[in-house]
This record gives structure tokens, sequence and C-alpha cells, in this order.
């Protein structure tokens, strides 16, 4: 059996769901929220007039909690928030976001809890993230919450990489790696 089969969240709504089971996560999230917004501020400040069409956003093992759409959401408020509080008065920009986890993840769940409007084009790439899962300098932000512990190597090519760890904040920006890019410690 892969190990993709055996370590992953289990979907649904039921009491051992994912859904049911995300508090822990997200008072890590509110506690991580100032670094959050700060590393959001920097990289608006130098990159919003340049990429005001469209800003690109993954969230890496997104699971399919209550949380899910927690940090997109504070990332994209955040971005608009920014952007009203510089000179450049610019509309909104495009935001396209990518929801990964493994192809067992219940994004249909994801889906359903989506707010009828909002200003954020959101599509689920299942996937392990081991293998390629966009193209070459696609992604403006990367976010991942209790998925560090996974990674191999850093990736190598982004403006900017968010990981959260339980009690600790690792955050790695402006990463323009090599294909030999050291692994993660």
């Amino acid at each position: 059996m892969e190990l993709q089969q055996v370590l992953h969240m289990r979907g649904g709504d039921d009491h051992a769901s994912c859904a049911k089971n995300s508090s822990f996560q997200k008072l890590i999230s509110l506690k991580v929220s100032s670094e959050l917004k700060r590393r959001i501020q920097k990289f608006c400040r130098a990159n919003l007039p340049a990429a005001a069409g469209c800003i690109s956003i993954t969230d890496l093992g997104c699971a399919s909690g209550s949380n899910t759409l927690l940090a997109v959401q504070d990332i994209i408020e955040n971005i608009d928030r920014e952007r009203h509080a510089s000179n450049i008065y610019l509309e909104l920009p495009r935001i396209q976001v990518f929801l990964n986890d493994l192809v067992s993840n219940d994004f249909n769940s994801i889906f359903q809890s989506l707010p009828s409007q909002g200003h954020a084009f959101i599509a689920a790439m299942p996937g392990s993230f081991h293998g390629r899962l966009f193209p070459h300098n696609s992604m403006h932000l990367i976010h991942s919450c209790y998925s560090l512990h996974w990674l191999s190597q850093v990736w190598q090519s982004c403006d900017l990489i968010l990981f959260f760890q339980v009690n600790e904040c690792l955050i790695i920006s402006n990463v323009k790696q090599g294909s030999d890019a050291p692994p993660v410690e």
C-alpha cells in the first residue's frame, strides 16, 4: 500500500473527519496570522504594481476541514488591505487560488462551502506536491500548514513561500534556488 493511501486526512463530515477535528489547527493559524500579515505586506510592497493583473496562490496540503479556506481568505484580505493602504490605486488584482492535497482529499466539501461570490478564482489541484504541480515561475505565493515535514527540497522559484509548523514558524521568502536545492532540515 502506498504511503499516500495511509497518511491522509479523513474526508466527509462525520465525527472522525478533518472537518470535525481541526480546532487545534485553527488556533495555530490564528497565532501566526500577524506574521502572515507582515510577510504579505512585504510581498505586496515589492510586487503589487507588477503583479496587479493576476496573483497566483496555492495552499499545499489544504485538507478539507473548516480551516481550509482561512489562510487563503487571510492572504486575499491582506492583499486587498495593502492595496488600499498604498498610494497605488489599483483595482483588486485577479487572484487565482489552487487548493492542493492528495487525490483522496474531499474537495467536494470544500467547494460546497465556498461563498457564492468572491474575489478569487478557486480550483483544486489534486496530487502529491513531491511531483510537479505547476509550471515553472507560475506561483506568487505558496502556503502550507502542517505539511513542512513532508518536504524533501525547496521549490526552485517563488516570490514568497509560507510554511507554518506546530509551535514554530518557518518562513522562506524570495526563494530563487536552482535545481540542486538542498534538502529541508
